[in-house]
């Protein structure tokens, strides 16, 4: 089968074996007048032939040929990439005339040879970034003589001094470390002065990529304050005279994705919020979006409000817990403005706010919803950017409404929506209005029903308009919606169409978005008839393979429509999907790949199941094969992924199946070992996405809120394992993760972290009550957990005392007899907390922890007091309905 292949590497050594080819072949890489000879046949086997007779020969006339004709010709880039694949191999130590050239060339008095200079820099850093880390601070210098030139006549230079540190960035931002206050400061200085917007995008993204990577160097080396103070007037200028923000213009969509300064300023502050300690970002920002909120100027105001927004994501616990009333009020006083520029962005704050700090902002729907109301009953005078900014907050906040809340509101909603569908031309606002329609279903559920022939009407009315191709994205969605909410009596009639409706528009049109939107469709068709998709599985099943196969964004929809069909459809038909999910874990874009690890993890489950229902050999080598492949790549995925957010997806998957497999996850001999190892990394901060492996010290309690929610992901983990084996052989292990996380309960701890720390305590206890040996462990642990959740009981948040509370009744159940020693201290603890207690959850799971106690060790408990404190309260059965399970046994 080598034959050919092998004569012809034969017939290339022979032929460079002559010392004429090198000089023919740099020949015919030079000899074209033609510009676009870059990307000509000859050219390009020419340049081939060269890297490949590098590769094998490392020759010094390569070296330089390619040096003295990079300046002489007009294939400047594919020579810059075939330096590229030089350096790649071979140190540029071993071309002092690569570094002569890049010398000179760089600090030419000719822009042009600066220009190829700078071309050349950046694809052989690219190749090979680790040979230039000495002379990383001259390359500093460079870029800011680049950037400062003002004869500068083109703003290539500038723009290539940032492609190469960019790929710095990117390359290995380990080696930029020690260079990080250089890097951020020079950043700075370029995005603080009058150069193109486009330049200072450039330098705004590296900031916040360097954010995102090291914000402990960043912290370190105290660049928070300098950055904020170049950054955030940046958010706040107004526009040029006469110009308005591409968000604000009369045609705008109201997208915040433009590739302005004004953009990317937010989106370091946003990257701040993800990846810092809310309480050292709020020191040093909140003074400056206060003085920005009182100014006389909109585009200040405006800048505030924009702030606050970004911060809702990676702070909103911060936000629940500090400031939720007050910045409402902030937000909902901007939304009376008298100046649009500042009423858009406080619709834009209020749906970053509905979207992220849920479910507090809900209760305030008495406050909000009439101001909402309000914008709706103006839609068409709007301009339309501002009228997407005002469905953005009112779908955002519907969607976390729950049926009682939303009742009041729904026919001045739903006569607002067919309004805005059925009596105007713009397409832009009957898309909203689609999109508005099943953020209400979400809510409304079946109460919906009475709109429903109406809604289809309207939609189908609408369809016909559909060329516009977002509209028939939105419509798809919304009967997505529509199919899991308004009930399956009244959505079955429809379901078979649906699915050739979907199925049409997939084989009429080519675009991944619909394809995503189809997808979603045919999932939610699943729920209500699955019967509707069977004699179209096959079609189904070879759309998805195409899709996650492809390199187009749509990868993402089609693992989440395999986790959808799974119930319903024969495993061996999904088996393909299976394989290509497993390659798409590696794709390059982080939805995918959180996405693709979801997939696989649901195919485990899957597969368990078909066991469980058929408990055959082969059902069950099947799964333990499946098992033995899919586990350790989800614990090398938490080792070793880059982005955060996969790493919590891997997390949730794992979990995932080890609470539906049970004991045949852990069969391998070392796994429970291993995934234990895994969530102690993790605990610990010990993993590539938690910037492990850098200098900077890690002995703060401070953290980032979303770097804390990924150690919450991996603490879910104990008590899941701790149901999954006998307790004797997890007790090694969960003595080893305890301290971690007991560490988390202590007062200078945040809210989110005291609450996840007795939490994970009281369901690993629970864990222990079905297990065998559990009680003889949960003795063993007592003395250790016990002050820990009393302490808890006696804090100052609610759902810290709730999940206390819990943790001790889950101790009585788990232990028994063996700490009743303990009964009379815990119910005093309870007796004084009933006294000041009006948190109903916790007087609901201290009622509950009482009949733990009396399932346990009924002597240890006197009886009557129980009865009577049950009925000072006026606490009744009816109350504990909540907790059968408990109640009727004790009856």
């Amino acid at each position: 089968m080598c034959n050919v292949p092998c004569q012809a590497t034969a017939q290339l050594k022979q032929a460079f074996k002559d010392p004429a080819i090198i000089p023919a072949l740099c020949t015919v890489m030079t000899q074209s007048a033609n510009p676009q000879v870059d990307n000509e046949p000859e050219f390009q086997h020419a340049a081939n032939m060269l890297r490949l007779h590098f590769l094998i020969s490392k020759s010094l006339f390569i070296y330089a040929n390619v040096c003295f004709y990079f300046f002489r010709h007009t294939v400047h880039h594919s020579l810059s990439q075939l330096s590229a694949a030089m350096v790649k191999n071979e140190a540029p130590d071993r071309w002092p005339a690569l570094l002569k050239l890049l010398n000179e060339s760089t600090n030419s008095n000719n822009p042009q040879d600066r220009q190829l200079g700078l071309l050349l820099l950046s694809k052989v850093v690219e190749s090979n970034p680790e040979p230039f880390k000495p002379h990383y601070k001259k390359l500093l210098q460079l870029f800011g003589t680049v950037l400062q030139d003002g004869t500068n006549p083109t703003p290539f230079l500038g723009e290539g001094a940032m492609e190469v540190l960019d790929e710095l960035m990117e390359s290995e931002v380990s080696i930029v470390v020690p260079y990080i206050a250089e890097i951020v400061q020079f950043c700075l200085e370029v995005a603080d002065v009058s150069l193109s917007d486009s330049l200072r995008v450039k330098t705004l993204s590296c900031i916040a990529l360097l954010i995102r990577l090291k914000s402990k160097a960043v912290l370190k080396h105290k660049l928070l304050a300098p950055i904020l103070q170049v950054v955030f007037p940046i958010l706040s200028a107004e526009p040029p005279l006469g110009e308005e923000d591409p968000e604000d213009k009369e045609n705008g969509d109201g997208s915040s994705d433009s590739e302005s300064p004004k953009h990317f300023a937010a989106q370091v502050i946003d990257t701040m919020a993800l990846h810092m300690p809310p309480e050292k970002l709020f020191n040093q920002l909140m003074p400056m979006i206060q003085a920005c909120l009182a100014s006389k100027n909109p585009y200040e105001r405006k800048g505030g409000l924009m702030s606050l927004a970004v911060l809702a994501e990676g702070c909103a616990d911060h936000i629940r817990t500090k400031m939720l009333s007050s910045v409402l009020q902030t937000v909902c006083h901007s939304l009376s403005d008298s100046n649009q520029v500042v009423r858009s962005a406080g619709l834009f704050a209020l749906g970053q706010f509905s979207e992220y700090l849920q479910p507090e902002v809900s209760k305030y729907h008495a406050e909000l919803m009439p101001l909402l109301l309000g914008y709706m009953s103006s839609l068409k005078e709007a301009k339309i950017g501002h009228v997407t900014k005002a469905f953005y907050a009112l779908e955002n906040f519907l969607e976390n409404l729950g049926k009682k809340d939303i009742q009041s509101y729904l026919p001045t909603l739903m006569e607002t929506m067919f309004s805005a569908l059925n009596t105007t031309d713009n397409l832009k606002l009957k898309e909203l209005a689609v999109s508005a329609i099943g953020a209400i279903a979400n809510a409304a559920k079946e109460m919906l029903v009475p709109y429903f022939s109406l809604i289809l009407f309207s939609l189908s009315l609408s369809f016909s308009l559909s060329l516009f191709l977002s509209l028939t994205h939105t419509h798809i969605d919304t009967l997505s919606v529509l199919a899991r909410t308004i009930g399956k009596d009244v959505f079955s009639p429809l379901a078979a169409e649906c699915v050739q409706l979907g199925l049409n528009l997939t084989n009429s049109v080519d675009d991944p978005d619909l394809r995503r939107c189809t997808y979603s469709l045919f999932s939610a068709v699943s729920s209500v008839s699955p019967e509707s998709l069977t004699p179209h599985l096959t079609a189904i099943t070879t759309l998805m393979l195409l899709s996650l196969k492809s390199t187009e964004g749509v990868m993402v929809s089609a693992p989440s429509m395999c986790l959808h069909m799974q119930e319903f459809c024969v495993l061996p038909s999904l088996y393909p999907c299976v394989c290509v999910c497993a390659c798409a874990h590696q794709f390059p874009h982080e939805d995918v790949r959180r996405a693709a690890f979801g997939a696989i993890g649901h195919f485990c489950r899957a597969q368990h199941k078909v066991w469980q229902d058929n408990p055959t050999e082969g059902n069950h080598q099947a799964l333990q094969k499946l098992l033995g492949v899919v586990l350790p790549c989800f614990m090398e995925a938490v080792k070793q992924e880059r982005e955060r957010h996969v790493v919590m997806g891997v997390l949730e998957a794992m979990n995932a199946v080890i609470k539906s497999c049970k004991e045949e996850a852990l069969q391998s001999p070392d796994r429970l070992a291993e995934i234990s190892h895994t969530i102690r990394d993790v605990l610990k901060k010990k993993t590539v996405c938690q910037d492990a492996g850098g200098d900077e010290a890690d002995d703060d309690d401070q953290q980032a809120e979303y770097d804390a929610m990924l150690q919450e992901f991996a603490g879910e983990g104990i008590p899941i394992l701790a149901s999954a084996v006998p307790a004797e052989t997890f007790y090694p292990h969960l003595n080893d993760l305890l301290p971690l996380i007991m560490n988390k309960a202590k007062s200078s701890c945040t809210v989110a972290d005291r609450s996840f720390s007795v939490g994970t305590l009281g369901e690993t206890l629970q864990s222990l009550v079905n297990v065998q040996g559990g009680r003889a462990v949960a003795g063993r642990l007592s003395n250790r957990l016990l002050p820990v959740l009393v302490a808890g009981v006696k804090d100052s948040d609610a759902e810290v005392r709730n999940n206390s509370v819990f943790g001790l009744g889950a101790l009585a159940e788990a232990a028994g007899p063996i700490i009743s020693s303990n009964y009379p201290m815990m119910l005093s603890l309870f007796s004084n907390l009933l006294v000041k207690e009006s948190d109903r959850r916790v007087i609901d799971n201290l009622c509950a922890a009482l009949c733990r106690m009396i399932m346990s060790h009924m002597d240890g408990v006197p009886l009557e007091q129980v009865l009577t404190w049950w009925q000072v309260i006026g606490f009744g059965l009816q109350d504990l309905r909540h907790h059968p399970v408990l109640v009727f046994p004790l009856l």
